[in-house]
């Protein structure tokens, strides 16, 4: 899948840009378009799930209500990973369409937190630059 933004391959890591710090200033977060994995805490965090749920209710339960209410893709059993749903663009819910910036920037999961340390490519991003303001 490519990014509607820029047309960055996100699906082809070895076309990413080694990270530096300040890249994310100029970027247009093609790597909010990524399917992002998340662990029950981050549902927490994220304030999806109520920390009583998250203690008493079984993760296959919480996945069904979190499924039937659009808020996640999919659910891996086995290892209780949840795969939060994506806007129709492609674009991670959280992401604000208009400044390109996460609205849950202190709340963000685990993975988004560890990128680009832990990616498909670490240290590696999907870069794709800003248009500039003429």
């Amino acid at each position: 899948m490519k990014s509607s933004i820029y047309l960055v391959d996100i699906d082809r890591p070895d076309t990413w840009t080694r990270y530096r710090p300040g890249l994310c200033d100029q970027c247009m977060a093609n790597c909010c378009t990524m399917p992002v994995e998340v662990k029950l805490a981050d549902l927490v965090r994220l304030a999806l799930v109520d920390p009583f749920e998250a203690e008493h209710e079984a993760p296959k339960q919480i996945a069904k209500r979190l499924s039937k209410a659009g808020l996640i893709d999919h659910f891996n059993f086995r290892h209780e990973i949840f795969t939060l749903a994506r806007r129709a663009s492609g674009d991670c819910r959280f992401l604000d369409a208009t400044t390109r910036r996460c609205t849950v920037y202190e709340q963000r999961p685990s993975t988004c937190r560890k990128h680009p340390q832990v990616s498909p490519r670490p240290g590696h991003c999907p870069y794709g630059a800003r248009a500039r303001s003429a």
